[in-house]
Parts: structure tokens; C-alpha cells; sequence
């Protein structure tokens, strides 16, 4: 069978660089395969997925060797137009890809550049809104819907045009859990029912595996550094040698000393067994593993900075008006990490407004060191409370980098040495030091966001509200990035993540607050909340994949299973910071 698209000897240098980014690339991608391009973030995977799709050389100039090949066709001279017609590509940003006004319009737009006929073009429309179930919403406005169902609309467009390739560009990025479980669900019935061939480029490894992937394939500094189905990349524990995520299960099978050659399955926690003759000796080893779990500290009553009692707010007034955030409480003490959790449109981007001063409680009281700072203004908020919004577009104003991360300084009246010592502090933290005379233009959408929490760190404020920190981040920036909050908390700064990120809850929280449809469902630790099915399936997340493994394997509490685990981390990043540390005494 000939490959529907073929790396011969491949490489790409863009025409402002001096090296190539992807470069001696030899890959073969059968009909109807369905392949995960992972790797960090500047490892080449967008670039080669560029090169598929004919961005590049149309949109993004540079140098090609090597051939690459489309149905064992040599791709240099088709037009961009095309190559669209074979390869459908789904953005990151689903917003960056809409051009009609609705829905229906917007799926068809491509079937209008192909000259379909009228009569042809709606039952194609109807029939793609209804494959991806957004049928009801053709008369919407694409912009008007949630994430999840943006990225419907998008799938919806590409499969209208009977494109045999698709090619998703980290689809779950903006995605709650639940949403990410159906997205990949419904890309998963398109590739069996339609027999299409499907290249997924993504981070989130465990949404990933939950459906079948036939390879995974590596890259790192532009090459493909490893080929393999998912069995055979989990069992050799190549991810994490390439800043890729080992999925939770595994790790914690590696803290109670279970050996993976005696497992099979490995890609999906329900589905891992054990060989016959180890199989009660691992559960029983898991049990005793679990049995001397750390007891969980409890919240310190005596320092707590932020106090929020019986906050409810509506966007709307009047006797029918719902309430956005519904007799809300909770509280933060000093040093502390709490994750709040709740999937898209649950109420914690508008409580974190309360915090923050933009909106005013319609009742309730919320408290700053035991002071009702209902009479601050937004400003004298800030000086104690920092916001770091989820895009950073919408918080960038400047230009160059340093000039961004001054600019709270200067309208604080902060300037010369003292001003320069904390922008330098700040950047290198932030890991951005090097591009500190770049244009912002020149920063990824990580670094974008690296810059923007660089920009609020800077002033110095006792607690920091954090909306999806790690959203666009690669693993290796997000435990750098999230590795320091905690040595910022350890010095005394308090975090509220406001996430549906169970893995950063799960690593980096002391305790958890869940909100579904305004209210908040629970606030227990993480292990006890990320445990529950009825609490995750109330607040549209998913129920963590360690509390998945322990529930099939019979473990006598999931729960405990899943603390074992968050002690072992967290046990694990300590000891890792106090040899960094000692290597640089």
C-alpha cells in the first residue's frame, strides 16, 4: 500500500533563521492511520504539520530539502489550494478559523471556494453539523458558542469538504476536561466510520491514549527521535526522556515498585492487567504502598489572608435575573495553593472578578486579613492581590518585552535600579531573561504567557490569581513554571489556579474548591475531590486517571491511592530542588 503522505530525507530552515527547525525527517503515514505527533514546545511538530497542510512554503518562507510527498506525489508544485482540499486542518484557536457569520455559513465556506452547487452544498453542511452534533446551533454565530463546541463547528467545516487527511493542531488546548474526553471521542468515531487518516499534535497525554492511536511519533529539536505504537513508547518510559507527561497511573505504579514488564495495557488505566502469577502480589503491594499515606495538614485558621462568606452576583437585575456565583465561600491562608476547579462557564472567571474588584457582590462579604474590602478600589486591590488573565493578548499593551514588564513599576512610581532589579528578577524567574530586548511580537503563546504572570509578578503582591497558568505550555515549561510557584508559596505567596487542570490540582494544590453552575460543589483536598465520580461528572471534569486505575484494580480506597501519589511528588520535586540547589552552592 503506498502512504498517503511521505517524508523523504526532509528538512525546512525558515528564512529568518540560520539552522534548519525540522530537519532529516524520513516518516511514512499509512491511509488511514491515526498518529500522535508529540514532543516540547519548538521541537518542529507545528512546522512539520505546516509543511503537510502547505503553509509552508506559502505562508512562512524558507529554505526546503528533501521531498515531501502527498499520495506519492511531490507535494513543490500544488498550489496551498490544493493541498486544502486533501488536508483539513483544526486549529488551536478555533476563533482564528471562523469567517461566516454562522455556524451553517461558516461550514460551508470552503465548499464555496470549490464552486459546489447549491443543491449540493446544504445536505453536506447538515450532514457534518450533525456528525459532530452541533445541528441545532446552524444559525448561530460560531463566536457566541463555548470552546468545546467551537471546536465542532471547525471539524464540522473540514469534514464538509471530504478531505481525506485531518490534521489537528493541539485541538484540547482550550478544552475542559469534558469537553476534551467527547472532542476526542467524536475525532475518534470520524477516523473508524470515515476512514480518514488523522495526525493529532497535542500535550495532553492521558486525553490522548483514552482513544486508540495506531503511532506515536517523537520529535526533539527537529527530528524524529522515536516511532512506535503506544504499548511499546509506555513500556520503554521513552515519554518523559523527551518532556512528555508519563501518565499518572504509571507513575504511581513506579512509586510502589511495580514493574511494567509484568503489565499489559498499558495505555488506559482501566485496561492495565498484571500476568497471572504477580498479579495479587502487585495489588497487595499497592495496598501496603498506600497504608503509610502521610495524614493531609489542615488549613492554617489563624493566617488566612483572603475570606470570602455568602458571595452571590448576577450579570442582570430584575426578579427573574440567575445568579452567576451563588452564595459562594471559601478562604485562602497565607502561603497557600488552592485549585479552583470547574469547567467552562462554572463561575470562576466572574468569582475571581469579585475578588478582584471588576464586579460587586449582590450579597455577601469578602475579606482581605479580616477587613471587608467591599469600599477598595480596583487599584488599592491590586497593590495585595495579583490577576493574571488566561490570553495573555488581552493583557499585553507593549511592544518589547521589558517594556511590558516595567510598565506596573512606572505607574507605581518605582523607577531607575530598583525598577531595573525587578524587571531582571522577574524575566529570569519567568525564564525569559534572554529575550529581554525582544519585540512581544516574537514570543510563542507560552511565552506570551510567561510574560504576562512576569508582568504581574513584578509588583509583588501577597496573593496571585492565576487563570489556566499552564494553558499552551509544553511539560517541560509547565513544571518549571509551576516548580517555582511553589518556592514562591514556600516564601509565603498565595496562589488561587483557577483551572480545569487536574493535573496541576493534583500536583501543585494543598486543596481544592469545585464549582459547577455557580456554586461551589466541594472543597475537600484533592485527592478526596479528584476521587469522587459524582463530584467530577457535576462540574464537567474527569475523574483523575490514578482514582480510575485504583477503582479497577479493586484498591480498598481510590482516594488514599491518589494521596499516596501526590505525597510521592511532591516528596519528589523537593528532594529535585534541593540537589539543583546544591549543585549551584
Amino acid at each position: 500500500m503506498q502512504p498517503v503522505i511521505s517524508f523523504r530525507n526532509f528538512s525546512f530552515r525558515y528564512k529568518s533563521q540560520t539552522r534548519p527547525t525540522v530537519k532529516n525527517v524520513n516518516l511514512n503515514i499509512m491511509p488511514g492511520e491515526k498518529i500522535w505527533i508529540a514532543g516540547p514546545s519548538g521541537s518542529g511538530k507545528s512546522t512539520l504539520a505546516h509543511c503537510i497542510n502547505g503553509l509552508i512554503p506559502f505562508s512562512y518562507s524558507g529554505e526546503i530539502t528533501g521531498e515531501l510527498l502527498l499520495n506519492g506525489q511531490e507535494v513543490s508544485g500544488r498550489s496551498i489550494f490544493e493541498r486544502s482540499r486533501r488536508v483539513g486542518t483544526i486549529l488551536q484557536n478555533p476563533d482564528a478559523q471562523f469567517v461566516g457569520q454562522t455556524v451553517g455559513e461558516d461550514v460551508a465556506f470552503q465548499m464555496e471556494n470549490e464552486e459546489v452547487a447549491p443543491g449540493e452544498m446544504k445536505p453536506r453542511v447538515y450532514s457534518s453539523l450533525d456528525l459532530v452534533g452541533m445541528l441545532q446551533y446552524e444559525e448561530q454565530g460560531p463566536h457566541d458558542l463555548s470552546g468545546g463546541q467551537k471546536q465542532s463547528v471547525s471539524l464540522a467545516g473540514v469534514l464538509s469538504t471530504q478531505a481525506d487527511i485531518l490534521l489537528f493542531d493541539e485541538p484540547l488546548a482550550n478544552l475542559d476536561p469534558a469537553s476534551g474526553t467527547r472532542a476526542m471521542g467524536l475525532i475518534d468515531e470520524i477516523h473508524k466510520t470515515g476512514g480518514k487518516t488523522v495526525i493529532l499534535i497535542e500535550h495532553r497525554v492521558e486525553d490522548v491514549l483514552g482513544q486508540p492511536i495506531d503511532r506515536i511519533v517523537i520529535m526533539s529539536e527537529g527530528e524524529i527521535v522515536a516511532i512506535g505504537t503506544p504499548e511499546e513508547l509506555l513500556r520503554g518510559g521513552v515519554l518523559p526522556n523527551y518532556g512528555l507527561r508519563q501518565p499518572l497511573y504509571l507513575n504511581a505504579l513506579g512509586y510502589a515498585g511495580i514493574k511494567l514488564e509484568h503489565l499489559n495495557n498499558l495505555s488506559t488505566p482501566e485496561a492495565v492487567t498484571a500476568e497471572k502469577e504477580v498479579s495479587q502480589d502487585y495489588k497487595q503491594q499497592i495496598e501496603s504502598w498506600i497504608s503509610f499515606v502521610d495524614q493531609n495538614r489542615e488549613q492554617d485558621k489563624s493566617n488566612i489572608l483572603l475570606d470570602i462568606r455568602d458571595v452571590s452576583f448576577s450579570y442582570s437585575s430584575g426578579k427573574n435575573a440567575k445568579d452567576a456565583v451563588k452564595e459562594v465561600s471559601f478562604s485562602i491562608g497565607a502561603g497557600e495553593r488552592v485549585a479552583l476547579l470547574g469547567s467552562n462557564g462554572a463561575g470562576k472567571s466572574t468569582l475571581s472578578g469579585l475578588i478582584t474588584g471588576l464586579f460587586k457582590p449582590r450579597s455577601g462579604e469578602i475579606s482581605w486579613r479580616g477587613e471587608n474590602i467591599a469600599d477598595w478600589s480596583i487599584r488599592r486591590r491590586g497593590e495585595e492581590i495579583g490577576y493574571v488573565m488566561q490570553n495573555p493578548n488581552h493583557m499585553i499593551t507593549q511592544h518589547m518585552i521589558r517594556d511590558e514588564v516595567a510598565l506596573g513599576l512606572q505607574a507605581r512610581g518605582i523607577v531607575d535600579q530598583e525598577k531595573e532589579r525587578r524587571v531582571n528578577e522577574a524575566l529570569q524567574i519567568c525564564g525569559l531573561y534572554p529575550y529581554r530586548n525582544w519585540p512581544v511580537s516574537a514570543l510563542s503563546f507560552g511565552q506570551k504567557k510567561r510574560l504576562s504572570i512576569s508582568s504581574i509578578l513584578v509588583l509583588e503582591p501577597k496573593l496571585m490569581i492565576l487563570d489556566e497558568p499552564t494553558a499552551g505550555q509544553d511539560y517541560r515549561h509547565y513544571t518549571e513554571f509551576m516548580d517555582f510557584i511553589s518556592g514562591l508559596a514556600d516564601q509565603g505567596m498565595s496562589f488561587l489556579f483557577i483551572t480545569h487542570d487536574m493535573h496541576l490540582a493534583l500536583e501543585y494544590a494543598d486543596r481544592a474548591a469545585v464549582m459547577a453552575n455557580g456554586e461551589i460543589i466541594a472543597a475537600d483536598t484533592v485527592a478526596n475531590v479528584l476521587s469522587d465520580r459524582t463530584i467530577t461528572e457535576q462540574a464537567r471534569l474527569r475523574e483523575t486517571s490514578l482514582s480510575r486505575f485504583a477503582k479497577a484494580w479493586g484498591i480498598s480506597s481510590p482516594a488514599q491511592f491518589v494521596q499516596a501519589f501526590i505525597n510521592m511528588e511532591q516528596r519528589s520535586k523537593m528532594l529535585n530542588m534541593g540537589e539543583g540547589e546544591a549543585s549551584h552552592e
